[in-house]
Protein backbone atom coordinates (compact mmCIF):
# COMPACT_ATOMS: atom_id res chain seq x y z
CA UNK A 1 0.00 0.00 0.00
CA UNK A 2 1.55 3.59 -1.03
CA UNK A 3 1.89 6.61 1.11
CA UNK A 4 0.17 9.33 -0.08
CA UNK A 5 0.90 11.92 2.38
CA UNK A 6 3.99 12.82 0.80
CA UNK A 7 5.01 17.06 0.48
CA UNK A 8 4.64 17.10 -3.18
CA UNK A 9 1.64 14.23 -3.56
CA UNK A 10 -2.26 14.69 -2.21
CA UNK A 11 -3.93 12.79 0.46
CA UNK A 12 -7.53 11.60 -0.04
CA UNK A 13 -8.55 14.61 2.23
CA UNK A 14 -5.88 17.35 1.40
CA UNK A 15 -4.35 17.94 -1.91
CA UNK A 16 -0.87 19.21 -0.70
CA UNK A 17 0.25 19.58 -4.10
CA UNK A 18 0.72 23.61 -4.16
CA UNK A 19 2.29 23.54 -0.52
CA UNK A 20 5.81 24.89 -1.67
CA UNK A 21 3.87 28.05 -3.33
CA UNK A 22 4.95 31.43 -1.83
CA UNK A 23 1.99 33.38 -1.59
CA UNK A 24 0.99 37.07 -0.04
CA UNK A 25 -1.80 37.57 2.70
CA UNK A 26 -3.08 40.96 2.21
CA UNK A 27 -5.56 42.76 4.68
CA UNK A 28 -7.75 44.95 2.87
CA UNK A 29 -10.29 47.73 3.70
CA UNK A 30 -13.94 46.36 3.77
CA UNK A 31 -14.90 48.58 0.61
CA UNK A 32 -12.07 47.05 -1.26
CA UNK A 33 -13.32 43.58 0.05
CA UNK A 34 -16.59 44.58 -1.13
CA UNK A 35 -16.16 45.59 -4.72
CA UNK A 36 -13.93 42.70 -5.76
CA UNK A 37 -17.03 39.86 -4.17
CA UNK A 38 -19.60 41.86 -6.60
CA UNK A 39 -16.96 41.06 -9.66
CA UNK A 40 -18.37 38.61 -12.00
CA UNK A 41 -16.58 35.53 -11.73
CA UNK A 42 -16.81 35.71 -15.72
CA UNK A 43 -15.38 38.68 -16.27
CA UNK A 44 -12.08 38.68 -17.60
CA UNK A 45 -10.62 41.93 -16.64
CA UNK A 46 -7.80 41.88 -13.81
CA UNK A 47 -9.23 43.18 -10.29
CA UNK A 48 -6.48 45.48 -9.58
CA UNK A 49 -2.22 45.48 -10.54
CA UNK A 50 -0.19 45.96 -8.35
CA UNK A 51 2.98 48.22 -8.98
CA UNK A 52 6.87 47.94 -8.00
CA UNK A 53 8.87 50.44 -7.15
CA UNK A 54 12.56 50.32 -6.21
CA UNK A 55 14.99 53.00 -5.17
CA UNK A 56 18.57 51.37 -6.47
CA UNK A 57 20.17 54.16 -3.85
CA UNK A 58 19.14 52.48 -1.05
CA UNK A 59 21.64 49.39 0.36
CA UNK A 60 18.47 48.26 2.28
CA UNK A 61 16.20 45.87 -0.16
CA UNK A 62 13.83 45.40 2.14
CA UNK A 63 13.49 49.64 2.64
CA UNK A 64 13.53 50.25 -0.70
CA UNK A 65 11.10 48.30 -2.29
CA UNK A 66 7.59 50.17 -2.54
CA UNK A 67 4.58 48.77 -3.46
CA UNK A 68 1.12 50.26 -4.60
CA UNK A 69 -2.36 48.93 -5.98
CA UNK A 70 -4.07 50.10 -8.48
CA UNK A 71 -8.14 49.12 -8.91
CA UNK A 72 -9.30 48.44 -11.99
CA UNK A 73 -11.22 51.46 -12.00
CA UNK A 74 -15.01 49.93 -12.24
CA UNK A 75 -15.69 51.22 -8.40
CA UNK A 76 -18.34 54.06 -8.24
CA UNK A 77 -18.48 56.59 -5.87
CA UNK A 78 -15.82 58.39 -3.47
CA UNK A 79 -13.70 54.85 -3.65
CA UNK A 80 -10.47 55.41 -3.46
CA UNK A 81 -8.25 54.11 -6.56
CA UNK A 82 -4.97 53.82 -5.81
CA UNK A 83 -3.46 52.36 -2.52
CA UNK A 84 -0.48 51.81 -0.60
CA UNK A 85 0.86 48.25 0.54
CA UNK A 86 3.00 48.32 3.28
CA UNK A 87 4.61 45.29 3.68
CA UNK A 88 5.84 42.70 6.77
CA UNK A 89 8.11 39.92 7.05
CA UNK A 90 7.92 39.16 10.49
CA UNK A 91 5.08 37.28 11.40
CA UNK A 92 3.58 34.17 12.28
CA UNK A 93 4.50 31.63 9.85
CA UNK A 94 1.33 30.76 8.06
CA UNK A 95 -0.52 28.42 4.88
CA UNK A 96 -3.26 29.17 2.98
CA UNK A 97 -6.11 26.69 1.98
CA UNK A 98 -8.97 26.29 -0.25
CA UNK A 99 -12.34 24.45 -0.39
CA UNK A 100 -14.14 23.29 -3.41
CA UNK A 101 -17.92 23.05 -3.86
CA UNK A 102 -17.32 19.45 -3.38
CA UNK A 103 -15.98 19.43 -0.08
CA UNK A 104 -12.19 18.89 -1.53
CA UNK A 105 -9.96 20.92 0.61
CA UNK A 106 -6.58 21.87 -0.68
CA UNK A 107 -3.20 23.66 0.56
CA UNK A 108 -2.69 26.93 -1.71
CA UNK A 109 1.15 27.94 -0.34
CA UNK A 110 3.17 29.45 2.25
CA UNK A 111 2.43 33.09 3.45
CA UNK A 112 5.68 34.51 2.20
CA UNK A 113 4.83 38.47 2.61
CA UNK A 114 2.05 40.52 4.86
CA UNK A 115 0.69 43.42 3.67
CA UNK A 116 -1.85 46.05 4.98
CA UNK A 117 -3.36 48.02 2.69
CA UNK A 118 -4.29 52.31 2.98
CA UNK A 119 -5.31 54.79 1.05
CA UNK A 120 -2.28 56.27 -1.44
CA UNK A 121 -1.73 59.88 -0.51
CA UNK A 122 -3.13 60.95 -3.98
CA UNK A 123 -6.22 59.76 -2.68
CA UNK A 124 -6.28 61.18 0.92
CA UNK A 125 -9.18 63.71 -0.31
CA UNK A 126 -11.40 61.06 -2.05
CA UNK A 127 -11.01 59.35 1.33
CA UNK A 128 -12.52 62.16 3.38
CA UNK A 129 -15.62 62.36 1.43
CA UNK A 130 -16.13 58.90 1.48
CA UNK A 131 -15.80 59.20 5.53
CA UNK A 132 -17.75 61.80 5.74
CA UNK A 133 -20.92 60.32 3.71
CA UNK A 134 -20.18 57.27 5.52
CA UNK A 135 -20.31 59.62 8.73
CA UNK A 136 -23.30 61.40 7.41
CA UNK A 137 -25.12 57.67 6.82
CA UNK A 138 -24.65 57.20 10.24
CA UNK A 139 -25.80 59.58 11.99
CA UNK A 140 -29.26 59.48 10.19
CA UNK A 141 -32.24 57.74 12.63
CA UNK A 142 -34.06 55.31 11.84
CA UNK A 143 -35.98 54.87 15.19
CA UNK A 144 -40.03 56.84 14.72
CA UNK A 145 -41.93 58.19 17.63
CA UNK A 146 -45.58 57.41 17.66
CA UNK A 147 -48.09 59.79 19.92
CA UNK A 148 -51.03 57.45 21.07
CA UNK A 149 -54.16 60.17 21.60
CA UNK A 150 -56.46 59.22 23.96
CA UNK A 151 -55.26 55.82 25.55
CA UNK A 152 -56.21 56.95 28.79
CA UNK A 153 -53.87 54.26 30.19
CA UNK A 154 -55.33 51.07 28.65
CA UNK A 155 -51.73 49.98 27.81
CA UNK A 156 -49.72 50.61 31.25
CA UNK A 157 -52.77 48.55 32.89
CA UNK A 158 -51.50 45.33 33.88
CA UNK A 159 -52.57 42.64 32.16
CA UNK A 160 -55.44 39.54 33.34
CA UNK A 161 -53.58 37.67 35.71
CA UNK A 162 -50.59 40.21 36.57
CA UNK A 163 -51.99 41.76 39.98
CA UNK A 164 -51.06 39.15 42.14
CA UNK A 165 -47.37 39.40 41.06
CA UNK A 166 -47.11 42.78 41.83
CA UNK A 167 -46.40 43.60 45.23
CA UNK A 168 -48.11 46.86 46.76
CA UNK A 169 -46.08 47.04 49.82
CA UNK A 170 -42.05 48.83 49.78
CA UNK A 171 -40.77 45.89 52.46
CA UNK A 172 -41.27 43.25 49.76
CA UNK A 173 -39.71 45.51 47.02
CA UNK A 174 -36.18 43.82 46.13
CA UNK A 175 -33.41 46.27 46.21
CA UNK A 176 -31.99 45.92 42.59
CA UNK A 177 -27.91 46.42 42.86
CA UNK A 178 -26.62 48.71 40.21
CA UNK A 179 -25.09 47.44 37.31
CA UNK A 180 -21.08 48.99 37.18
CA UNK A 181 -20.05 49.90 33.65
CA UNK A 182 -17.51 47.81 33.83
CA UNK A 183 -19.63 44.67 33.97
CA UNK A 184 -21.71 46.20 31.06
CA UNK A 185 -21.29 43.46 27.92
CA UNK A 186 -20.72 46.30 25.15
CA UNK A 187 -21.66 45.02 21.91
CA UNK A 188 -19.02 45.78 18.96
CA UNK A 189 -20.72 47.72 16.08
CA UNK A 190 -19.38 47.81 12.44
CA UNK A 191 -15.65 48.35 11.67
CA UNK A 192 -16.43 50.99 8.58
CA UNK A 193 -19.10 52.28 11.09
CA UNK A 194 -17.06 52.71 14.30
CA UNK A 195 -13.84 54.36 11.98
CA UNK A 196 -16.35 57.04 10.91
CA UNK A 197 -17.27 57.69 14.35
CA UNK A 198 -13.53 57.95 15.47
CA UNK A 199 -12.73 60.36 13.08
CA UNK A 200 -15.61 62.37 14.16
CA UNK A 201 -14.46 62.10 17.33
CA UNK A 202 -10.59 63.65 16.21
CA UNK A 203 -11.91 66.21 14.31
CA UNK A 204 -13.54 67.52 17.83
CA UNK A 205 -10.02 67.17 19.39
CA UNK A 206 -6.47 66.11 18.59
CA UNK A 207 -6.09 63.92 21.42
CA UNK A 208 -8.08 60.89 23.05
CA UNK A 209 -7.34 58.64 26.03
CA UNK A 210 -8.65 55.29 25.88
CA UNK A 211 -10.71 55.81 28.69
CA UNK A 212 -12.46 58.78 27.26
CA UNK A 213 -12.84 57.10 23.96
CA UNK A 214 -14.50 53.98 25.73
CA UNK A 215 -17.02 56.40 27.06
CA UNK A 216 -17.77 58.29 23.98
CA UNK A 217 -18.11 55.16 21.79
CA UNK A 218 -19.55 52.85 24.23
CA UNK A 219 -17.54 50.00 22.49
CA UNK A 220 -15.37 47.14 24.32
CA UNK A 221 -11.44 48.30 25.07
CA UNK A 222 -9.65 45.84 22.88
CA UNK A 223 -11.40 46.32 19.83
CA UNK A 224 -10.97 49.77 20.45
CA UNK A 225 -7.41 49.06 20.56
CA UNK A 226 -7.08 47.03 17.10
CA UNK A 227 -8.76 50.34 15.78
CA UNK A 228 -6.60 52.70 17.34
CA UNK A 229 -3.34 50.67 16.56
CA UNK A 230 -4.55 50.84 12.64
CA UNK A 231 -5.50 54.65 13.08
CA UNK A 232 -3.17 56.56 15.35
CA UNK A 233 -0.09 56.50 17.12
CA UNK A 234 0.47 56.40 21.14
CA UNK A 235 2.51 59.34 22.78
CA UNK A 236 4.22 57.38 25.32
CA UNK A 237 6.33 60.85 26.36
CA UNK A 238 5.65 64.39 26.08
CA UNK A 239 2.26 66.38 27.51
CA UNK A 240 -0.17 64.35 25.88
CA UNK A 241 1.49 61.18 27.25
CA UNK A 242 -1.13 58.03 27.64
CA UNK A 243 -3.50 59.57 24.73
CA UNK A 244 -4.07 58.39 21.13
CA UNK A 245 -3.36 61.04 17.96
CA UNK A 246 -4.60 60.42 14.69
CA UNK A 247 -1.71 59.18 11.78
CA UNK A 248 -0.32 61.90 9.70
CA UNK A 249 -1.49 60.44 7.20
CA UNK A 250 -4.72 60.49 8.53
CA UNK A 251 -4.33 63.68 10.02
CA UNK A 252 -4.44 65.83 6.32
CA UNK A 253 -7.80 64.25 5.39
CA UNK A 254 -9.56 65.07 8.70
CA UNK A 255 -8.35 68.90 8.40
CA UNK A 256 -9.97 68.94 5.27
CA UNK A 257 -13.29 67.56 6.45
CA UNK A 258 -13.10 70.43 9.10
CA UNK A 259 -12.13 73.10 6.61
CA UNK A 260 -15.42 72.72 4.83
Amino acid sequence: MEDDHGSGGSSSNLDTGKADRSVWLMKCPLLVAKSWQAHPPSDPLPLAKVILSLDPLQSDESSSLQFKMEMAGTETGNVPKSFSLNMFKDFVPMCVFSEASQGKVSMEGKVEHKFDMKPHSENLEMYGKLCRERTNKSMVKNRQIQVIDNDRGVHMRPMPGMVGLISSTSKEKKKVAPVKQSDVKRTRRDRGELEDIMFKLFERQPNWALKQLVQETDQPAQFLKEILNELCVYNKRGTNQGTYELKPEYKKSVEDTGGE
